[in-house]
């Protein structure tokens, strides 16, 4: 399949603010120009949805969280990513690949061979054009967690789990700097904004 539009994911832990940011990529983009299509995951397709109303409220074992994530990830490429990039839009995405490195095998403690297998299987390759991380101490996040109204599974988990989390994240962008981009999220929204806009502007 030819791929003529581009892919962006927004990852971190969660309270590091990312999703306020989710509205202002998608504007910047349309404003250029683009079709945009702004999507989730886990979710965004109608299976991938309740898929994740069960991986958000549901215990479960981590194997087999790890594979649901990765069934959701399937039907999101099969019936909405590629079919978008395909026509030419730009695919925006709350959380991608990346966060299953965090999540499960940061978090989890799966091995990331596991992982990279399933990756592998699925997308064929297939990765994102760019990747904003937004990054805050596992304070930070914290406090903004509490605030929350109410919490999800993977969001009532303990300080060091997102510790671990964190990390992973930061591991995965040392190790690939081109396309994880690292944003402070701790700084204010109108100047993380103009730091976005810069990112996008690179990929056009």
């Amino acid at each position: 399949m030819t791929i003529s539009g581009k892919f962006i994911t927004l990852e971190g832990v969660d309270g590091a603010g990312k999703s306020t940011h989710l509205g202002f990529v998608a504007d910047w983009l349309r404003q250029q120009g683009r079709e945009v299509v702004v999507t989730r995951e886990p979710g965004g397709t109608p299976l991938g949805e309740t898929l994740r109303e069960l991986l958000l409220h549901r215990e479960m074992d981590a194997d087999t969280e790890l594979l649901l994530m990765f069934a959701a990830r399937q039907e999101h490429l099969a019936g909405l990513i590629r079919p978008a990039l395909a026509r030419g839009a730009w695919v925006v995405s709350d959380r991608f690949t990346d966060a299953s490195y965090a999540y499960q095998c940061g978090g989890r403690g799966i091995a990331a061979e596991r992982i990279a297998a399933l990756e592998a299987w699925v997308q064929r390759g297939f990765a994102p054009d760019l990747t904003l991380l937004f990054d805050v101490p596992p304070e930070v996040a914290e406090a903004r967690r509490s605030a929350a109204r109410s919490a999800d599974r993977f969001e009532r988990e303990a300080d060091r789990f997102f510790s671990r989390v964190r990390n992973a994240y930061l591991d995965r962008a040392h190790a690939e700097p081109a396309r994880i981009r690292v944003l402070d999220a701790r700084h204010g929204i109108a100047e993380l904004q103009v730091e976005i806009g810069q990112l996008l502007q690179d990929v056009l």
